[in-house]
């Protein structure tokens, strides 16, 4: 489990091939790995992988993980070198800062737009914050709720609305300075698990129709 809380923005160095579908190099940059071993599970930009891999030394270190046709298939930003949201998992005694989240991707959505939040008033507190909206799929739409949780690359958010599929939240300059969000631009694909509660009350709510 995981929480959304992004500990560190890593980099993909290498996409191999591996024992399955492909075996990602990832530099975890500040990312603490004092207390990560082969086996542990890792959220890179909201997926859960398991780590196969790590080599420590020179101030950082690097963590492979194998990644299978699946998962490739039903996330963006895995298949290639570049920027990704890193959280270990969850411990029992962490505080739970964002929303509880299994890493388990429910579909890709596209950003439909990026734009600064408007600040007519001088000091506001939207000064420099950023409206992100995202088209989410379909079948994920349901799921989303005004003043509800979503993970967008891993990164808990709140929903601040939903118009059919499309829902946006605001991103305040914290947010767009320790995750790559701060990159995303009109057209970008996003990895989105949507809250693990309103899932489960969707499921039961259809099985006692």
């Amino acid at each position: 489990m995981f929480t959304g809380i992004v500990q560190a923005v890593g980099r993909i160095v290498a996409v191999e091939p591996g024992p399955s579908a492909r075996r990602l190099v990832v530099d975890g940059g500040a990312l603490d790995v004092a207390d990560v071993a082969i086996g542990d599970s890792i959220a890179v930009s909201g997926c859960c992988l398991t780590v196969v891999s790590v080599e420590r030394g020179g101030g950082t270190a690097r963590l492979a993980f194998d990644v299978s046709a699946e998962t490739l298939a039903c996330t963006t930003g895995l298949a290639a070198p570049g920027e990704v949201n890193l959280e270990k998992a969850l411990r029992l005694a962490d505080r739970l800062g964002g929303h509880l989240m299994t890493g388990h991707v429910d579909g890709v959505g596209v950003v439909a737009s990026f734009v600064p939040v408007p600040d007519t008033t001088p000091g506001s507190w939207d000064a420099g914050s950023m409206r992100l909206a995202i088209d989410a799929p379909a079948a994920l739409a349901p799921y989303v709720a005004a003043k509800g949780s979503i993970a967008v690359d891993g990164v808990s958010l709140t929903v601040n609305g939903v118009a059919g599929a499309r829902f946006h939240v605001n991103l305040i300059p914290h947010t767009l300075a320790v995750t790559t969000l701060r990159r995303l631009a009109p057209g970008a694909r996003v990895n989105l698990e949507v809250d693990l509660i309103a899932r489960y009350v969707a499921r039961y709510a259809e099985s006692t129709k």
